[in-house]
């Protein structure tokens, strides 16, 4: 184990420099190992889920990212009643949470998106994780009003909590070549900040493996703990590797080795050590195997059962759409780790 870097890491002292040099120099087992270390010093052996459902209200979208399969995929729209009857299959496989977006299109403004979230809140008594801050930009410009009067109306409507999706990679120059259409690094740590100023916490992730190089993943990551420490608002951290099936951007990149993905994972405990505690693994992106080995790499959480996940799908993510608990607790099991539910905001059930 690196006994340096874990103790500078307890002590929220690792620097750009020092992540950089291990990506760059460090024996991959070791850097894994110390990741390891820290994720049971920091939050012990327990491995949390989730149950929840994913539902993408349409696949229509003006945004048009590079890396994006799912966009008029299917050509369709869903209603409220259809949503409402999604949550109905989703509360009866026991579903606490009901993770909430989609495309993006110019009728989808404040008003729609209250009317939406009043009437799921209303008929389900259950946790929405809600819309993406591109979502929450764009519906600010769709209707005439600021980003924080948006996400006020939001969440006196029922939305719980937001996803931090759309953050993609947080440098500019990175986002000009693959989503040039969306928000700039600036407008979505705004968005992000006046979430979490509001008592709205979020998620946080990255989609890495595309175009981008080692420093920037690291710029992006030290951008989410400089957020997280000011505003201590991101329950978790997600790393989502790319995918390339079906999209523009896939033609040009074979996206993240394995090796990579592992490496994302353990860079991300020793960067955030106990600042943001909860790292995932998205199973639907790695698969059940790398999940397994990811867990072992920094990770302490598999996020959810999903029960329907047509973006990661979409874009070539083979490992299916919905695992049962009794699945879950297996994987988690077989490494000798012990499984946890828990809600969105990680209580513990």
């Amino acid at each position: 184990m690196l006994d340096e870097i874990y103790n500078k890491s307890l002590d929220n002292e690792i620097t750009k420099e020092d992540s950089l040099d291990l990506i760059n120099s460090a024996n991959q087992f070791e850097l894994y190992d110390t990741a390891d270390q820290l994720r049971q010093t920091i939050v012990g052996d327990k491995v949390t889920y989730v149950v929840n459902k994913a539902i993408d209200i349409t696949d229509h979208c003006m945004i048009g990212c590079k890396f994006c399969s799912f966009r008029n995929n299917e050509q369709y729209h869903m209603t409220n009643e259809e949503i409402s009857d999604s949550i109905v299959q989703a509360k009866s496989v026991g579903a606490t949470e009901i993770c909430l977006f989609g495309g993006i299109t110019k009728d989808m403004d404040i008003n729609y998106y209250c009317d939406l979230i009043k009437t799921i809140k209303d008929e389900h008594d259950i946790c929405l994780h809600a819309l993406s801050p591109a979502e929450v930009y764009q519906t600010a410009i769709n209707s005439g009003i600021s980003t924080y009067d948006a996400l006020t109306q939001l969440k006196e409507a029922g939305m719980d909590t937001m996803t931090g999706a759309s953050a993609e990679i947080l440098v500019d120059s990175i986002r000009q070549q693959i989503c040039p259409n969306k928000l700039t690094t600036s407008q979505w740590a705004q968005v992000v900040k006046e979430a979490h100023e509001l008592g709205i916490p979020t998620t946080s992730t990255i989609m890495y493996g595309s175009i981008e190089t080692w420093e920037d993943r690291i710029e992006h990551l030290f951008l989410l703990k400089e957020i997280q420490e000011e505003t201590h608002g991101f329950t978790e951290f997600v790393p989502m590797t790319f995918l390339g099936g079906n999209n523009e951007l896939g033609k040009i990149s074979n996206g993240a080795t394995g090796v990579e993905d592992l490496k994302l994972h353990a860079i991300s405990r020793i960067i955030f050590s106990d600042v943001i505690p909860n790292i995932q693994v998205s199973w639907v992106k790695l698969g059940l195997r790398m999940t397994q080995v990811a867990l072992t790499c920094g990770a302490n959480d598999i996020g959810g059962t999903m029960i329907e996940d047509k973006i990661s799908t979409a874009a070539g993510g083979g490992f299916g759409g919905y695992l049962p608990v009794e699945k879950i607790h297996e994987l988690i099991e077989d490494i000798g780790r012990i499984p946890q539910e828990r809600t969105t905001k990680y209580e513990m059930i």
